[in-house]
């Protein structure tokens, strides 16, 4: 059975109220969903909570799902605006002094760099988390939307549920500020 058909069995399954739909859809999905929720809250232990209670309520509404549409996109729409709401919530961004070292490693998918690539990669890495975290939750999420999940910018629109102009101004003001935040620790 393909990996999409699979799926769609899930999907089946949830909807006719057998819960081990959700274990297609929880193996599936589970990484992708903490590693963008992470990257947004910076903390993994909340990004594992709110994907846990994402996939409870996407069982629980499940049959507000269209099934013409890819489950992925909707699940993850659920799972980012959740992280952008708890960051929200908390009024606080934390310090980068509080934050557990995590490697982008850990959340990007790793080449079998040369040693000497391996090493700089790891500082970029550093470099680029720290700057992420430095950004507000609503300029880190498109950009985890745009570069890590790779979605088209109608996407993102449709996603947070904002104009498109809105979109384009949170990239361009994340992009930058990432770079100056970059460039200063170059310096």
């Amino acid at each position: 059975m393909t990996d999409h058909n699979s799926e769609r069995e899930a999907i089946r399954a949830l909807k006719k109220g057998a819960i081990r739909g959700l274990e297609t859809l929880v193996r599936k999905y589970q990484v992708q969903a903490v590693r963008a929720a992470d990257l947004i809250t910076r903390d993994r232990a909340l990004a594992e909570d709110i994907v846990q209670a994402a996939f409870l309520r996407a069982f629980k509404r499940i049959d507000q799902f269209d099934e013409s549409k890819p489950f992925g996109p909707w699940f993850l729409r659920s799972v980012i605006n959740d992280a952008v709401k708890m960051v929200t919530r908390r009024r606080e961004t934390p310090s980068l002094d509080t934050l557990p070292e995590i490697s982008l490693e850990e959340i990007l998918p790793a080449s079998e760099p040369e040693p000497e690539e391996c090493v700089e990669q790891q500082e970029t890495h550093r470099q680029v988390w720290e700057a992420l975290g430095q950004l507000p939750a609503e300029q880190r999420a498109v950009v985890v939307l745009r570069y890590y999940l790779e979605l088209s910018l109608e996407e993102i629109r449709e996603e947070v549920a904002a104009p498109s102009g809105t979109i384009k101004w949170r990239l361009h003001k994340a992009r930058t500020r990432l770079k100056k935040i970059l460039e200063q620790t170059d310096d």
